[in-house]
């Protein structure tokens, strides 16, 4: 290697030629691609009920919608497990502060 590749290598550490082994290289997009089995019917009717225009984006949102629930469920596991604790107040503005639309 020669000139700028080969001192970027160099500098950043190297695990094969031309490729650093730093997660802030940049210039490098890594596409992940599986493939899933996955029934017609069900595929279909979450396409449908999400709005989803592409498939890619269906997935994408089933499994946005599947983290939300889990931190959903984490978080109400801990309901009621600090029995002292205290009300947080809200940061609301009065309802004689609020403007009006009109």
């Amino acid at each position: 290697m020669t000139g700028a590749c080969a001192q970027r290598s160099t500098r950043a550490g190297s695990s094969r030629a031309g490729w650093p082994n730093v997660p802030f290289f940049y210039g490098i997009i890594v596409w992940l691609k599986k493939t899933l089995h996955i029934d017609d019917e069900l595929f279909r009717e979450a396409k449908a009920v999400s709005g989803a225009a592409t498939d890619t984006e269906t997935v994408r949102l089933g499994l946005e919608a599947l983290v939300r629930r889990a931190a959903y469920q984490r978080l109400r596991a801990l309901l009621g497990t600090e029995p002292g604790a205290s009300d947080v107040p809200r940061r609301r503005e009065s309802q004689s502060g609020k403007r009006r639309a009109g």
